[in-house]
């Protein structure tokens, strides 16, 4: 019987996650939390095989999570499943410690079938961004250098993203569980780290990203 724990803030994911995974007769949901302190504690607690993610979490972020996860138990298992759109993340989760990368709007037997390969020892993502992960390898990353993947933290890349959508400060504060300022403070580091002297050149750069970044 395979040990999962399910790191996530919002209740009836969890709720979702858990009995999907629970009516599998191999699978075992030992724990579920909110947040990332909770998630180390329940390390210790519960010796998970696997860990779901994801990537917006109060505190921090579902990215860092993961990293210090890797730090504390390199043979524990990750797998991603967030709302966030696979072509943003995917490739920066891998690159934190994770295993695979499911969206949230998956059907249930997807996910099943993700946690099956990761638990295997595999990688799970899609066929389209297991091409992108293996192009970037033989073009040795260069294209990417001026990336905002590269450059932003994983919060400010949240932030950029969310930007990029069309949302205003406060709907970010709420979305990411942060403080307005907090969110102001980010959005300041980013426009310096992308050289953007204004809040509408900020915009319209995290637009074009996001649509390029999705449709690419």
């Amino acid at each position: 019987m395979k040990k999962i724990l399910i790191v996530d803030d919002h209740p009836l994911m969890r709720k979702g996650l858990a009995m999907t995974l629970n009516a599998e007769p191999d699978l075992n949901v030992c724990g579920q939390v909110a947040d990332a302190e909770e998630a180390l504690g329940a390390l210790e607690e519960f010796n998970p095989d696997l860990a779901i993610v994801d990537i917006s979490l109060p505190g921090m972020s579902g990215l860092e999570l993961i990293k210090h996860m890797q730090a504390l138990r390199p043979e524990l298992r990750t797998l991603v499943v967030s709302r966030h759109d696979e072509a943003l993340y995917a490739e920066r989760a891998i690159r934190a410690g994770a295993r695979g990368y499911v969206m949230k709007l998956e059907a249930s037997d997807m996910i099943v079938k993700a946690v099956r390969r990761v638990l295997n020892g595999g990688i799970y993502v899609s066929e389209e961004i297991n091409e992108r992960l293996l192009l970037g390898l033989a073009a040795g990353r260069q294209e990417l250098a001026q990336s905002p993947l590269e450059v932003l933290s994983d919060r400010e890349l949240e932030v950029f993203e969310l930007t990029g959508r069309g949302l205003g400060t406060r709907e970010i504060a709420e979305r990411l569980h942060l403080s307005v300022k907090t969110v102001e403070s980010y959005r300041a580091r980013i426009k310096d780290k992308l050289n953007l002297k204004t809040a509408a050149e900020l915009m319209q750069h995290a637009v074009q990203w996001v649509e390029g970044e999705s449709t690419s």
